[in-house]
């Protein structure tokens, strides 16, 4: 028998930008071989897969292939000019949605305000990129550009694991974020593998401490019969503030996992009795987080 077709995901308004991005993104890192090595095939199904099931915000970046970063961060003006040729010339387009200035904690912060924003604006009146973002793991990135830029020059923000079961930093965050007119993605639902049943890559920074209290409670989740990561999905799913939830997928399996962990949330609401006990197991490691960037390293 096939399988019904699923309702539509939601759409949900992306700041002043007037786009509306389903409430599930499809996150290309491991696509990049970031978690392990995927097939082409493999990669191209994903993608298809979740065009076909109303999926239509896709974030990627040249820095997942590993390969174009050897020289480290470079947020000059002619480097960002520069990317934006190449990148269009790989995805095979004429301009691109959103431009994120990606993981801004690497670079020096005055020098985005000063001069990588001015340049993505030029872009802009360019038309090879509809919108600017900035992306960066410590919150306190995005307070201090948003606070020195004309206001509507930044129109997204990208935050990743702010807003998981284990660290919800980021709603503090959103009322000044909706006061500057910014529309918010939040990436990395499940802590970058923390919040899994196989638990995250060798190279993740959490803490031995963070990392064995998600593992207690992702094998909590298992024996009950739930999974942790449907859980945690859910989780950052149920704040409507938050434009989209971006989750790395890399096969047609983990498409429809997420397409349907937020189909289910909307039509019967969150485990709140599992959600809450994992909150519990998690408390003693509630928002603890990890350096990032040459200001914390």
């Amino acid at each position: 028998m096939a399988s019904p077709p699923h309702p539509n995901l939601e759409l949900r308004p992306l700041g002043n930008t007037g786009l509306k991005l389903s409430c599930v993104g499809f996150g290309a890192s491991p696509l990049g071989s970031v978690f392990g090595p995927v097939s082409e095939h493999d990669a191209i199904s994903s993608v298809r897969e979740a065009f076909h099931l109303g999926i239509n915000f896709f974030d990627t970046s040249p820095y997942y292939g590993g390969t174009l970063y050897l020289e480290g961060f470079d947020f000059s003006a002619e480097r960002v000019t520069k990317s934006i040729d190449e990148s269009l010339a790989r995805l095979q387009l004429d301009y691109v949605d959103i431009l994120q200035c990606h993981d801004i904690e690497f670079g020096s912060l005055d020098q985005i305000v000063n001069e990588t924003i001015p340049a993505l604006q030029k872009l802009k009146e360019a038309g090879k990129i509809r919108f600017i973002g900035i992306t960066g793991l410590p919150l306190s990135v995005f307070t201090y550009v948003l606070d020195r830029v004309p206001p509507g020059t930044v129109d997204v923000i990208l935050s990743y694991c702010r807003y998981s079961i284990n660290d919800s930093t980021l709603e503090d965050l959103l009322p000044y974020l909706k006061s500057k007119g910014v529309g918010v993605i939040s990436a990395s639902p499940l802590a970058m593998g923390l919040l899994t049943e196989n638990g995250p890559p060798e190279w993740h920074p959490a803490s031995a401490e963070l990392k064995s209290t998600c593992q207690a409670a992702a094998a909590f989740c298992k024996a009950k019969g739930k999974n942790i990561s449907k859980l945690a999905m859910q989780y950052s799913l149920a704040n409507k503030d938050i434009s989209s939830v971006l989750v790395g997928m890399n096969s047609v399996r983990q498409v429809k996992e997420n397409v349907y962990a937020a189909t289910e949330l909307a039509t019967f609401g969150k485990d709140q009795e599992t959600l809450s006990e994992v909150e519990a197991i998690l408390s003693p490691v509630k928002n603890q987080t990890w350096p990032s960037g040459i200001q914390e390293s």
